[in-house]
């Protein structure tokens, strides 16, 4: 049979409009995680986590904003084709409001917080292929991130500010709220072995590829919990805390592969061959498949650092 001329016209335009009416008011276009980065007016790339969901049929969400954990966000809605939420203001930051706009499968729209805007880009997070960390792997040399003398193989994350680290008795320590020493180089799966002590009541943090938190906590004693020592920060908690007490040094050695990781904390095994849910406060950037440096926390209470090798897994990429 032929069909009339106009018919395929007719069934092009009612496929569009559902299309149409979920881009216009429906924040099922929206569900799921997002990672977002957008540039500061310091010039610094902000990155940010977002998940969207239903609860009842009602949408909601969480966004971790730069740095922290992920807040419950309020007032989620979509209107005239953008995704619209607040979220909730802290003590130690105002509220946010945020718009955003799905183009295929980028979003792209405003944070706005206390004058401020930043404009930002989301993409979805990596589909990641099968990882175990606790298989065996191959590693190439060691690299010596710290000497016992200086400070060379590191930068420092925020380069308007002072570095506030300095090399005392074959230790690189800081000064309380000192700036983040990022290495230089850069790296894709591997192992790294760090020794380190704390000062009472202080915390620090180890960044694998500078995108996921291994939190480092003087918590001995404690309950294991999803901020304590050796978390995947506010993603997920160590087996066992193994903290020492303060002032006592500590031995972390870690293995990631791809979206896996593998911890042990002071001769105990913390994570096996956990899965890393997702970027964590803080991260340095969103491209989670690329290599990435290590970022030790200074910004936070006083810590030493005394050894930091990392030995990458040969084929993954430096």
């Amino acid at each position: 049979m032929r069909i009339p001329s106009l018919f395929p016209a007719l069934l092009m335009t009612l496929a569009v409009i559902p299309l149409v009416a979920d881009q216009a008011g429906d924040s099922n276009v929206f569900l799921g995680r997002w990672n977002l980065t957008g540039s500061g007016p310091d010039g610094e790339l902000n990155v940010f986590w977002l998940e969207i969901k239903k609860d009842s049929g009602q949408p909601g969400g969480m966004l971790l904003n730069r740095g922290g954990s992920p807040v419950p966000l309020s007032g989620v809605k979509v209107a005239g084709g953008e995704l619209v939420f607040q979220f909730p203001a802290r003590s130690n930051r105002p509220a946010l409001e945020a718009r955003l706009k799905r183009t295929g499968d980028t979003l792209t729209g405003t944070m706005s917080e206390e004058g401020q805007t930043i404009a930002v880009v989301g993409k979805r997070p990596p589909k990641w292929n099968h990882a175990d960390a606790n298989a065996a792997h191959t590693f190439d040399q060691p690299v010596h991130l710290f000497d016992g003398k200086s400070l060379d193989a590191w930068t420092f994350q925020h380069k308007n500010q002072p570095s506030g680290w300095s090399v005392v008795d074959g230790a690189m320590t800081n000064e309380a709220r000192a700036n983040n020493l990022v290495s230089k180089e850069k790296f894709q799966d591997f192992r790294i072995q760090a020794e380190y002590k704390l000062a009472e009541g202080s915390n620090s943090g180890i960044y694998l590829r500078g995108r996921y938190e291994l939190q480092v906590l003087d918590d001995h004693g404690k309950p294991a919990e999803e901020h304590g020592h050796m978390a995947i920060y506010s993603r997920r908690a160590p087996a066992v805390n193994a903290s020492k007490p303060a002032g006592e040094w500590q031995t972390m050695d870690a293995v990631i592969v791809g979206n896996r990781v593998t911890v042990t904390l002071n001769g105990q095994k913390v994570h096996d061959n956990a899965e890393i849910p997702a970027i964590t406060g803080g991260a340095l950037d969103a491209n989670e498949l690329e290599p990435g440096p290590i970022l030790l926390q200074g910004d936070h209470g006083k810590v030493w650092f005394r050894k930091v090798v990392v030995t990458p897994i040969r084929g993954s990429g430096r």
